[in-house]
């Protein structure tokens, strides 16, 4: 199911979308709500890829910085995840909830040698193919079309905005040293405006 006209908007018609980046198609949704995105993680087979999926979205993170985290990166004890932002981006110290801490643990005693926090079956690193494959899955399966990983990072601003995140604070949590690069993700949903005016 695609998104309304109030939380969706198009670009224009014949780009071509490719995994990790701002390039949209047309076709394409600019964003998931964040009951959109618990929708896919409830369809999501294996506590390993709800984790992903959460954990991609509530740190806007790109499809190579999540496969690219590492425990180094990780302090479960002070509740801190140390997010390595790729393209030029700035560095930041993000808090982690408890849900994120509980299934982070239960990751780590699985697998305790492991460099990177998700691995495969067998060890090795996962890929950014396995992840597009397992989140399109998982939205299918959720009643979602059009559903790439870019659009976790786009949630991510989209839930935050609307939280009353000021676009400062916003850039520096998606890691952008140029605020301009922020605009896109402050996009209003329109349900905001209810109730403004009383008559």
């Amino acid at each position: 199911m695609r998104n309304s006209a109030a939380l969706a908007s198009r670009t224009d018609a014949g780009q071509t979308t490719q995994l990790d980046t701002d390039t949209e198609s047309s076709e394409r949704r600019q964003w998931l709500t964040e009951a959109e995105v618990e929708a896919i993680i409830r369809s999501t087979a294996g506590a390993r890829d709800q984790l992903m999926i959460l954990i991609a979205y509530r740190h806007g993170l790109r499809v190579s910085e999540l496969i690219n985290l590492s425990w180094s990166q990780i302090d479960l004890d002070a509740g801190r995840v140390s997010v390595r932002r790729l393209k030029n981006g700035e560095d930041s110290v993000h808090p982690l909830s408890g849900r994120e801490i509980r299934g982070l643990r239960a990751l780590r005693r699985k697998n305790p040698g492991a460099r990177y926090v998700f691995v495969t079956e067998r060890g090795a690193p996962m890929t950014r193919n396995a992840f597009f494959k397992l989140l399109t899955k998982a939205a299918t399966k959720a009643g979602l079309e059009d559903v790439h990983p870019h659009l976790l990072r786009h949630a991510c601003g989209f839930k935050l905005v609307n939280q009353g995140f000021d676009t400062l604070s916003l850039a520096a949590y998606l890691g952008h040293r140029q605020v301009a690069n922020t605009k896109r993700y402050c996009r209003m949903d329109s349900r905001r405006f209810e109730g403004l005016w009383r008559d």
